[in-house]
């Protein structure tokens, strides 16, 4: 090592203090972790790159009901309204309040 400038030996002796401290009983993820993590990944992405790729194939355009189009029969002038003097006259009010 006497060709490393003096700043990668300064930032080399600070790692090196820095791994010394790192206590070796503790467990990290390592490669497997890695490995499950990066195979979890794939696997979201492969299902969102097949989802879009059935919402693509999905046709939004909806087909009018010919039941709707037709009108519905019009009623005769006084066949929808309530009578006012006739049946409203003999009825009790309502418990409800």
């Amino acid at each position: 090592m006497p060709d490393m400038s003096a700043s990668a030996s300064l930032a080399m002796t600070h790692l090196v203090s820095f791994a010394k401290e790192v206590d070796e009983d503790k467990v990290t993820p390592g490669v497997l972790g890695f490995i499950v993590f990066a195979a979890m990944a794939l696997a979201v992405w492969a299902l969102m790159k097949s989802m879009s790729r059935h919402m693509n194939r999905v046709d939004f355009t909806q087909v009018p009901d010919p039941k709707a189009e037709q009108p519905e029969p019009a009623e005769p002038s006084g066949a929808g309204k309530p009578a006012d003097s006739a049946a409203g006259a003999g009825k009790k009010p309502s418990g409800n309040g």
